[in-house]
């Protein structure tokens, strides 16, 4: 063994001498001056004086010429001193057969047996072994004879810069083909500059005066919430399931894509990807979410620069709040709200992982659609988080045996204010302009929502009596007088009757038939009429008729194609015509969807009397987002609750007082006919406040005569009409239409005293940022009555209330004052009346403006309405009543005459006037016989002393003839031939 080693030894110093590498040979074998008199080196030439000194571990200078001999074993060297002789060995290509040892580098544990003149002692042997190797460097070829091997290195020289030039020449190329890729993909790439001020579509939102919520306007329904209010165990469950060395990379991952680039290629199609959170943020903000290789490399070009102007964490904040977390939810903070009923800040740690855990994909991990996979998916995204040493493990444990708690989906319900939430979106868009489109505004509104929703109750409970009474709930049966079925082509929103021809209880739908279209009623949308959930089959009969409306336009029917060979000359289609059999008939359309409209709508508008807000607003039965306002759009006939207008001029231009007494028989009208409710009222001439209790029509019209109708309609302005008013007597009895809105505002200035101050509904909108925007100037309130003039006008209408047409309204137990109104035929009915506190309108009638029917009056159809809501209103309010101001008077009057009660007069009444318009004289003294005289005296003569003002003189009627409800439609008027008079208030 010792003497395979000797050998080998040998033969290496053999063969660096031979190449004439002495001096490596000689540090390899331990002895670096080659002198064995001087083994520590210090036989080596002396230095130049100039030389600095040699460090301790610096190698000594090569020697030219051979080694010196009988050198001793050099002290031992460490291990940091092996090395430098492998590149010595690196250089041997000298040999001929220099391929060969390229593998030389094996014999790094050589130089332990360099200090072999010390192989004297045994155990420095121990190591010979190791060089077992060396023999290699024996078995090298000889060069081919007769071919020199400075050639062949030439040779080889020369490929090996043939190699290198065409390596450098492809990787030049290679970088080229980059440039021009980059170049190419970069030439029409959005700009990132725009992610510093991005902001994505938010959830607008409108409340109610505490702060409810109303409803919500979006386009994507998402909050912004900044980086620093996210919570850490949102951020770090993030970043455990999509991208844990965010904060790391430079916004690429590429181990990752050139994963994804294996898979995507072995499958040859895209299956999977390998995005960080900065390019998921470049994908859902600048590009599109295609799978394609062009959109990758434009997502990679873009991520870099994002990463170069954009934080970590504004990019994270940006992630976060655009991405989709399924049902229409984006960002954490609606997904939060959605899941949970709270704000992403005050998430728990299983919250957020299972907020987390959505977001790989909504319509399978969410935990409405499939609780137990999204659990999975939420545990798994702890597990990653405990693995990447993001929440240690007792924690883990604890979210993971946390249950899981979801709020309750109040958006399937109907809104409590739709009304109020179109309203502020259209105010919304007039301050805010097309930035009201990117939503994350906040409106506040006036609504109280305790009254809301007893509004939106009291119309409805109103309306299911009316459908009671006239049998409009299912089952409908066949009557054995139905009224006529349209006939023709139905198009338009407008209100159709249609027969019933089937029903289909599968499908939940019946079949009608409206002129030539055939339409089919889905009674899932009409619980209204409904409630008990009948099917179609028991619901209604067959051929009943009932009103319907088109939800979409009426489709054209498919005609039949014309007979193959038909020729188009008319001889030759004749002949084809005769020959030929008859023509297939052209395809029925397919059936169109219809609504049931089988009962009447209705509005009601309350309004704080002291600061003018709008409390309550209900336009429909409905309570449908995108449905018609009512309220504030329908414009409808007032009926005689206009009479209040006319009788407060005329008290305030002081023409009228409570004591006048007004004309009530239709023939001392000249010119005009109108007519009473009650045969009754007419016999005599009356007092205005029994006039107006009663609601007499002749004594309004009589009224208004004296006072001006223009004078009329302007007072009405000032008040709070703003619709267009005619200047003729049919304007005493509400011929010309308004909006419920405009009615309540202006019986809530006669309430608050005569000052007219303009409704408000919304008080606040702060923008995105947090910044109020400013709100239309509110117009200055404007005095139109003295406070005494509104106390007469008020105690006037508490008549109505305590002894005229509402006396259903004292069972309010507080004063109420207001005035019934109901058109012709009793198209239109009305209540508007206030209390100290809230003043409110209440209409009821079909939007075509089909009759009610017999039997209904505004006492009847609106009153109850206005009754449920004003006892909900007043439920916690003391009763109090109408304070009487300074210039008030109260005297005792004679009723027959108005005059002053004399002395000791037992039927004397006592009267309120404005200070200076109470009579001065004396009521005479009845004859006993006038009463009968009066009676046989005929029919009075026109009024006398009355000059109407310019141009509002009485409209001549031809004889016979019904005033044109197009010009004035008055309460009640005459009715066409045949027609029954709706029954008195």
């Amino acid at each position: 063994m010792l003497a395979s080693a000797l050998r080998a030894l040998w033969m290496r110093i053999a063969c660096a001498s031979v190449h004439g590498d002495g001096v490596m040979a000689s540090e390899q074998s331990g002895n670096p001056g080659g002198n064995e008199n001087d083994p520590a080196g210090k036989a080596d030439a002396p230095r130049r004086a100039s030389e600095p000194p040699r460090r301790a571990s610096e190698p000594p200078a090569r020697r030219s010429g051979p080694p010196g001999r009988g050198s001793e074993p050099p002290q031992r060297i460490s291990g940091s001193a092996r090395p430098t002789s492998a590149p010595r060995l690196e250089s041997s290509p000298r040999l001929e057969s220099a391929p060969r040892l390229e593998s030389a580098p094996r014999l790094e544990s050589a130089p332990r047996l360099e200090s072999s003149p010390r192989l004297e002692s045994a155990p420095r042997l121990e190591s010979a072994p190791r060089l077992e190797s060396a023999p290699r460097l024996e078995s090298a070829p000889a060069p081919p004879d007769g071919e020199p091997a400075p050639d062949r290195n030439a040779r080889i020289a020369t490929w090996a810069k043939r190699i290198g030039i065409a390596l450098a020449a492809l990787l030049a190329l290679a970088a080229a083909a980059v440039v021009l890729v980059i170049r190419h993909y970069e030439a029409d790439l959005p700009s990132t500059r725009e992610l510093k001020d991005y902001r994505p579509p938010q959830v607008t939102r409108i409340l109610a005066r505490d702060g409810t919520r109303l409803g919500e306007l979006f386009t994507e329904r998402r909050t912004v919430v900044r980086i620093g209010e996210i919570p850490n165990q949102v951020k770090l469950a993030t970043l455990a399931a999509e991208d844990a060395g965010f904060y790391e990379h430079a916004g690429l991952n590429y181990l990752g894509m050139l994963r994804a680039l294996a898979v995507n290629l072995r499958s040859t199609q895209t299956r999977q990807g390998a995005s960080t959170i900065t390019q998921q943020v470049v994908k859902n903000v600048l590009l599109t979410p295609d799978r394609t290789y062009h959109r990758k490399a434009r997502e990679i070009i873009l991520a870099r620069r994002i990463e170069q102007e954009l934080t970590k964490d504004e990019i994270l904040e940006l992630y976060l709040n655009k991405i989709y977390f399924g049902h229409g939810r984006y960002g954490v903070e609606e997904a939060s709200r959605y899941y949970f009923g709270k704000s992403v800040r005050d998430v728990t740690l299983a919250e957020a992982a299972l907020l987390v855990a959505v977001v790989k994909g909504p319509s399978v991990y969410s935990p409405r659609v499939n609780l137990e996979r999204a659990v999975a998916r939420r545990d798994f995204v702890l597990d990653q988080m405990q693995r990447k040493g993001f929440a240690d493990e007792i924690l883990v444990e604890q979210a993971k045996r946390e249950p899981v708690v979801l709020a309750i989906e109040t958006e399937s319900l109907a809104e409590l204010a739709p009304e109020v939430v179109s309203e502020a979106q259209r105010v919304l868009r007039e301050v805010a302009g097309p930035a009201a489109q990117q939503g994350g505004y906040t409106i506040t509104t006036t609504i109280d929502p305790a009254m809301q929703a007893a509004a939106r109750a009291a119309v409805r409970k109103n309306l299911d009596a009316y459908a009671k009474r006239h049998k409009l709930f299912g089952p409908l049966a066949r009557a054995k007088k139905e009224p006529p079925p349209f006939e023709g082509t139905p198009a338009g929103h407008k209100v159709f009757r249609g027969v019933v021809t089937g029903a289909d209880d599968g499908r939940g739908t019946l079949s009608v038939r409206v002129g030539t279209l055939e339409g089919t009623v889905s009674l899932r949308g009409a619980q209204r009429y409904n409630p008990n959930g009948l099917a179609p089959s028991k619901f209604a009969d067959v051929d009943k008729v009932v009103r319907v409306s088109l939800i979409g336009p009426a489709p054209e029917p498919v005609a039949a194609a014309a007979a193959p060979g038909q020729e188009e000359d008319e001889d030759a289609a004749g002949e084809a015509k005769r020959a030929a059999p008859a023509a297939t008939p052209a395809k029925p359309a397919a059936p169109v969807p219809l609504r049931l409209e089988l009962g009447p709508e209705g509005a009601l508008v309350a309004i704080d009397v002291r600061t003018r807000e709008i409390v309550a607003l209900v336009g429909s039965y409905e309570a449908v987002r995108g449905g018609l306002d009512r309220a504030s759009y329908a414009r409808r006939q007032p009926g005689s609750t206009f009479k209040a207008f006319v009788y407060g001029y005329g008290i305030h231009a002081r023409t009228l007082t409570p004591a006048t007494i007004l004309e009530t028989n239709p023939l001392a009208i000249s010119g005009y006919n109108p007519q009473n409710h009650d045969e009754s009222e007419g016999q005599s001439p009356a007092r205005l406040r029994e006039a107006l209790a009663h609601s007499v029509n002749v004594a309004a019209v009589s009224a208004l005569s004296r006072v001006g109708a223009s004078n009329v309609a302007a007072f009405a302005g000032a008040l709070g009409i703003q619709s267009k008013l005619g200047a003729d007597l049919s304007l005493a009895l509400g011929a010309y239409e308004v909006t419920p809105r405009e009615m309540a505002a202006a019986y809530a200035s006669i309430a608050a005293g005569g000052v007219y101050e303009q409704p408000v509904l919304i008080t606040k909108i702060v923008g995105p940022g947090g910044a109020e925007i400013p709100l239309p100037t509110r117009p200055p309130a404007h005095r139109v009555m003295e406070e005494a003039e509104a106390y007469v006008l008020t105690s006037l209408l508490t008549s109505v209330v305590q002894s005229g047409t509402a006396k259903q309204a004292r069972s309010l137990g507080r004063p109420i004052a207001g005035k019934t109104g109901t058109t012709n035929q009793s198209k239109d009915t009305w209540f508007v009346g206030f209390s100290t506190d809230i003043a409110c309108a209440v209409w009821t009638g079909y939007d075509d403006a089909a009759p009610l029917g017999k039997g209904e009056a505004g006492a009847t159809s609106a009153l109850p309405a206005f009754v449920d809501f004003m006892k909900q209103a007043h439920a916690k309010r003391p009763v109090a009543d109408f304070p009487v101001p300074s210039g008030v008077v109260r005297v005792k009057i004679d009723p027959a005459t108005g005059l002053l009660a004399r002395e000791g007069q037992e039927d004397a009444i006592e009267e309120v006037f404005v200070a200076g318009t109470e009579p001065a004289d004396e009521a005479p003294v009845p004859e006993p016989d006038a009463g009968a005289e009066a009676a046989d005296g005929g029919a009075p003569e026109a009024l006398e002393g009355t000059v109407p003002a310019p141009g509002e003189g009485p409209q001549p009627v031809p004889p016979g003839k019904a005033p044109s409800e197009s010009e004035h439609a008055p309460e009640p008027g005459p009715l066409p031939a045949g027609d029954t008079a709706p029954p008195p208030f």
